[in-house]
């Protein structure tokens, strides 16, 4: 019963340090190996499966919800038009800079070869695979990609993790379908996805649920598999995830710091010492939290009485944003792709890397705003580009406290494209009108 009343994040921290301890206590001492392999590791590869079967309804429910409650086709037209654009444009520039990052640092390289040479082994099928897939991709024509996203048979794209792609486009067509059909045939197919997509969060809760344990057999597992009968080799790997997490977290400095800031100043007249003070119980609560959707309702309160914008614009902007916009999980998921390429002695190739950045845009756009979410869409990214989706068990240790510093992220990045786009419409002429906000006191 005590358990249960350690916030998840912690059980979850738990469950990975003792995973590791574990597998240290293993290398160390006369345990079989075998053990580890046959009883425990089951547990966490339980936990990845189901982490990817609610992939696709996840994606499907949430991306219909979001952009069937857009309202009118007009309205979408004109703001939806800026608010995608604006959306597209900070992941693009947030993937980007994770690339950069990753490329320069190179964390995943810091792996010695011996260590490099067990996970090759290890992913040695899917390796074998990816290059036959790399040949064949050489032989496509440059709009393959763009042909790849209309499917063909959209049962048969919901059925597989991989077409991720084409679920999303489907989801965005019925979603546009659903506001110009007669209101009447469009509210119960609009109830039936949203009513679907609660369940599916729901069942999230329950994945998460065996979450501490899941982690603990990965990472128990994992430490054996690389060890093998050398435990330097996992001190070497836990130096590798460090350097790893420092890339990821510089990269979210940038965006926070750095780009959406000038993003500010180019498009508005609002400071961001005073942005940042509007939002930052929306920023701590998405840290607690690791949720957008969970954070939307105090996002949405901060931005209306201490920006200033218009319900409109914001009930509007921000609900799509907890949907679509995920600046940090997109950055995340550009230096996780490559770190597990680069751990698994893998070269990715300029094509390659272009496909993480269209992809992870993409599967931004399906990641719903819930704990462990980013983690489902890495999946995806990396079955985009061949490497083996099992390698997420690599950098799954770090993943829930980078999940906090995401959010933080997604969350900011959200606000501040509902800003830019309340600022075009013509509302806050002088910045910040939080004096004059009679909601608001002034301090």
């Amino acid at each position: 019963m005590m358990f249960k009343k350690i916030p998840l994040h912690t059980q979850i921290i738990i469950g990975l340090v003792l995973g590791l301890i574990f597998g240290l206590v293993v290398i160390k001492t006369a345990i079989p190996n075998s053990f580890t392999i046959d009883y425990i590791k089951p547990i966490g590869t339980i936990f990845i499966n189901s982490l990817k079967m609610i992939a696709v309804p996840l994606v499907l429910a949430s991306l219909i919800v979001g952009v069937s409650n857009l309202g009118d086709v007009s309205k979408l037209s004109r703001i939806g038009g800026k608010t995608i654009g604006t959306y597209l444009i900070t992941t693009v520039i947030a993937v980007t800079i994770g690339l950069v990052l990753v490329n320069i640092f190179q964390p995943g390289k810091s792996l010695p070869p011996e260590t490099r040479e067990s996970l090759m082994s290890l992913y040695e099928g899917d390796a074998g695979s990816r290059v036959g897939q790399a040949a064949e991709l050489q032989k496509q024509s440059p709009l393959q990609p763009l042909v790849d996203i209309v499917p063909d048979n959209v049962f048969q794209a919901t059925t597989n993790n991989a077409a991720m792609l084409q679920v999303v486009f489907f989801a965005i067509l019925v979603g546009i379908a659903l506001l110009q059909v007669q209101k009447s045939k469009a509210d119960p197919v609009i109830a039936f996805f949203d009513g679907m997509n609660e369940v599916i969060i729901q069942i999230v809760n329950y994945i998460m649920m065996i979450a501490p344990y899941g982690v603990f057999a990965l990472m128990a597992s994992l430490i054996v598999e690389i060890a093998g009968d050398n435990p330097d080799s996992a001190v070497q790997l836990l130096m590798a995830l460090l350097k790893y997490s420092l890339v990821v977290l510089g990269g979210l400095l940038i965006m926070i710091l750095v780009v959406y800031p000038l993003i500010l100043m180019a498009f508005t007249k609002v400071k961001y010492k005073d942005f940042f003070k509007a939002i930052r119980p929306a920023q701590l609560l998405a840290f607690s939290t690791s949720s957008s959707s969970a954070t939307l309702p105090v996002t949405m309160k901060q931005v209306e009485e201490e920006l200033g914008v218009s319900e409109e614009i914001s009930s509007f902007v921000l609900p799509l944003g907890a949907t679509v916009n995920m600046d940090g999980t997109s950055l995340y998921q550009g230096v996780a792709a490559v770190f597990i390429a680069q751990a698994l002695g893998m070269e990715l190739s300029l094509t390659q890397q272009l496909m993480i950045v269209l992809t992870a845009t993409l599967a931004s756009i399906g990641s719903a705003g819930v704990p462990g979410a980013g983690l489902i869409m890495l999946i995806i990214v990396l079955e985009s580009i061949g490497v083996p989706a099992a390698g997420i068990a690599l950098i799954i240790a770090p993943d829930r406290i980078l999940d906090m510093f995401r959010t933080v992220v997604n969350v900011t990045g959200d606000a501040t494209v509902c800003t830019i786009v309340a600022s075009t419409e013509g509302e806050l002429p002088d910045g910040l009108i939080r004096k004059s906000n009679p909601l608001t006191p002034n301090e």
